[in-house]
């Protein structure tokens, strides 16, 4: 019988990878996002190769969320893998001089977002005593960086959560798994810096990791025995060591 995966955040980078790394692999998707017509662009083009629901909502807005999800039609109902990957990254200023509405944002997505969806999905998944959840946190979970401030804090908060998560659903036999990727080149950079051109400069001289490199992670995680949960994972590209450190061609 095919699994079935909600994925947020599933309109781009590590999401939309997500999804097509999935579709390969048979399992059926719901897809969310807050761009209806990017999420008819994925449906049609992986509907070639599995079953695909979409839902368009925000993830900020706890009443929009739980609607959504509460939408599914009967064969999209039992959710064996949530992909909590929805989320956002605003500005990188001293906190002295921090954007309120940046750390609204950050903290609206990353945080409470991910705890809205997961609310709406869990109690069914503690029922059958079955179920996957798959939070995307950050290397900015691990080690906070300068000016990384609140974008840090939502992220080590994610990772919190998460092995929260693991410890309450441990009764249930669910499985609780943290990704945390260090560079990524996607949208990420376009939308921290409000599409400053300092944006595209972001990834010069260095190879990041790509959203697929994480979807294969991801896919590796979830195929993975009934007795194997893969915890916690911390991914960098090569040119990485940490946080601060990247090794760039001149």
């Amino acid at each position: 019988m095919n699994k079935i995966a909600l994925i947020t955040g599933a309109t781009s980078g590590i999401g939309r990878a997500t999804a097509h790394e999935f579709a390969k692999n048979g399992i059926h998707l719901i897809l969310c996002g807050r761009r209806q017509e990017r999420l008819d662009t994925i449906e049609k083009a992986l509907s070639k190769q599995t079953k695909v629901h979409t839902l368009n909502f925000d993830v900020r807005d706890k009443n929009a969320t739980f609607k959504a999800i509460d939408s599914l039609p009967e064969n999209f109902k039992t959710i064996d893998i949530l992909i909590n990957n929805a989320g956002n990254a605003h500005g990188l200023d001293p906190i002295q001089t921090g954007n309120l509405e940046d750390w609204d944002a950050m903290m609206d997505i990353n945080v409470k977002g991910l705890l809205y969806v997961s609310k709406a999905i869990i109690p069914q998944m503690t029922e059958r005593q079955n179920g996957h959840i798959i939070n995307i946190g950050s290397s900015a979970g691990k080690e906070v960086y300068p000016k990384g401030n609140v974008y840090c804090a939502s992220k080590h908060a994610v990772l919190a959560i998460t092995e929260g998560m693991r410890i309450d659903l441990n009764p249930f036999g669910i499985k609780v798994t943290a990704i945390n990727p260090g560079l990524v080149e996607t949208e990420f950079s376009k939308v921290r810096f409000k599409g400053d051109p300092i944006a595209d400069q972001a990834y010069k001289g260095y190879k990041a990791l790509q959203a697929e490199d994480i979807a294969e992670v991801i896919q590796f995680a979830v195929s993975r025995p009934a007795h194997v949960n893969i915890a916690d994972v911390l991914m960098f590209c090569t040119a990485q060591a940490n946080n601060t450190i990247v090794k760039k061609q001149l």
